[in-house]
This record gives C-alpha cells, sequence and structure tokens, in this order.
C-alpha cells in the first residue's frame, strides 16, 4: 500500500485527489466504524446507519475536492454521515406518513439480559424522543466522546450551541428516564407479555 497506514488523512486526501487509487480506501478502513456508531445512534437502526454511511462515503469520494482543510478530515466525514442520516430519516419519515404507519426503529439484541436489554430500550427510547438537534449533540458529545469544538463543527452550529443542547438534551433524557426508575435506580420489573 505504499505507505498509506502512515500517512496521516490530511496527506491521504490529497494522495486520493491525486489520483491515488488506494489512498481513500484507507481513509475508509480508518473512520468506518466510528461512523457506522454515529449513524447507528443517530437512526436507531443498523441497517438504515449502514445505508447511511455508505452514501456519506459515496458523497465524500465524489466532493473530495470540496475538502478546504480547516477541519480535520474526521470532522469532515462525520458532518457528511450526520447529514446522510438526517436525509435518510426525514425521507423515512415522508414514506411512513404516507403509509399511515408507525416505525418500530429498535432492534434488541437476543443476547442480552432481559434486564440490560429493558434498560437499553429505555435508553434508546428516550433519546429517540428528545428532539433532532439535541439527540445529534449528545449521540457527538457524550456517547462517541467528541471533543464540543469538533461536534459544533460535524453539526455547523456554535459551540455554545453544542453545550445548550447538551444541556438540554440530558435534563429531558432525565425527566424521561425518571418514569422508567432508571434515574434513581427503583426500577421495577414489567410485566412481561
Amino acid at each position: 500500500m505504499d505507505g498509506l497506514e502512515d500517512a496521516s488523512d490530511r496527506a491521504l486526501m490529497a494522495r486520493h485527489l491525486e489520483g491515488d487509487p488506494d489512498a481513500f480506501g484507507e481513509i475508509f478502513r480508518r473512520h468506518r466504524d466510528r461512523l457506522w456508531a454515529v449513524a447507528v445512534r443517530t437512526t436507531n437502526d443498523r441497517e438504515l446507519a449502514a445505508d447511511c454511511v455508505q452514501d456519506g462515503f459515496v458523497n465524500a469520494f465524489r466532493r473530495a475536492g470540496s475538502y478546504r482543510g480547516d477541519a480535520a478530515v474526521s470532522t469532515w466525514l462525520h458532518r457528511i454521515v450526520v447529514n446522510a442520516c438526517l436525509d435518510r430519516l426525514r425521507r423515512e419519515r415522508d414514506v411512513l406518513r404516507r403509509a399511515g404507519d408507525v416505525a418500530d426503529l429498535d432492534v434488541v439484541d437476543r443476547h442480552d439480559r432481559h434486564g440490560e436489554a429493558e434498560t437499553g430500550l429505555d435508553v434508546r427510547a428516550a433519546l429517540a424522543a428528545l428532539p433532532e438537534h439535541q439527540r445529534l449533540a449528545l449521540v457527538l458529545v457524550d456517547m462517541h466522546g467528541m471533543p464540543v469544538a469538533e461536534a459544533a463543527e460535524v453539526l455547523e452550529v456554535a459551540v455554545g450551541t453544542v453545550k445548550s443542547r447538551c444541556a438540554r438534551g440530558r435534563e429531558a433524557l432525565a425527566a424521561l428516564l425518571a418514569d422508567t426508575g432508571l434515574a434513581d435506580g427503583r426500577r421495577e420489573p414489567r410485566e412481561r407479555a
């Protein structure tokens, strides 16, 4: 691969733009797992997340010339994948509205223990109930450990806006989870159907 593993992301972008057929593949290899995790948490659907990551990387490949270098390549890729997720979610909502159907976008891992699955479902449901802008800020900052400044670049908003969205999102999550008993550890076992 001629030193691709040791090259920086910016150097790989330059090599890609110069016609190196393997450079973008290395960028993909480095970032696909983290971007897929962001997409899963954004869409709450593994298959949809995979489609969004694919859409995002195809767009990044095609628009590599638009990368200006003012942000890290990873930040630029996050922005593209998050936008791909939002586009897909909007299309899905439109389809569901036209169909008059309600989607169940959550998949329970069959190998989880019951209590862990229940907790995961409650957290996912609470996260899904948040306004989109708060959910995205929390996914990037709290779940993926992205610095607030980088999340601001990905979301194309001010740093203070990300902080505010995270604070409001955390408050809303706490309120939503209080109803489940998760917030104070008093969870009661649910009735099984």
